[in-house]
């Protein structure tokens, strides 16, 4: 997405895109998957007087106007990205931490199951399935022998 795309989105809401939610924003659509923390790392490259409840605010807001999302991918701080990219599940791996995006589609039968036995309606952007990546389960294979 585009600054100029994410200045219209802001302003058609009442609001203007200042330097610090530019920053926050390229940070997260350049990290992709980031805690806070990484984000002010991140945006501190560029400003060096931005503080962690900038970035915090900032997030909050961002999240209120639908620009970006945040997932829980494992202890501590939740991850942001980009609200505006397709909604997918993230398979976290619990040896290198990669973290791989997975389309909803994968896992239809599964929400539908969810959706007719408890009437349950699934938020998968937020879902996260803690595992091994291919590259690390190989290894551990390997280890195994």
């Amino acid at each position: 997405m585009a600054s100029t795309d994410w200045k219209s989105d802001l302003r058609q809401r009442g609001y203007r895109l200042t330097p610090q939610r530019q920053l926050v924003l390229e940070a997260v659509d350049a990290l992709e998957h980031a805690t806070p923390d990484e984000i002010l790392v991140e945006v501190r490259k560029t400003a060096s007087g931005v503080n962690i409840s900038t970035v915090y605010r900032t997030l909050e807001l961002l999240e209120e106007l639908k620009l970006v999302s945040h997932a829980h991918l494992g202890h501590g701080a939740p991850t942001y990205h980009l609200a505006d990219r397709h909604h997918h599940m993230h398979l976290v791996c619990r040896d290198c931490g990669d973290v791989i995006e997975a389309q909803q589609e994968i896992a239809s039968e599964f929400i539908a199951k969810l959706h007719t036995t408890f009437g349950f309606e699934t938020d998968m952007k937020h879902f996260a399935i803690f595992g091994r990546c291919r590259k690390c389960a190989a290894e551990h294979r390997d280890e195994q022998s």
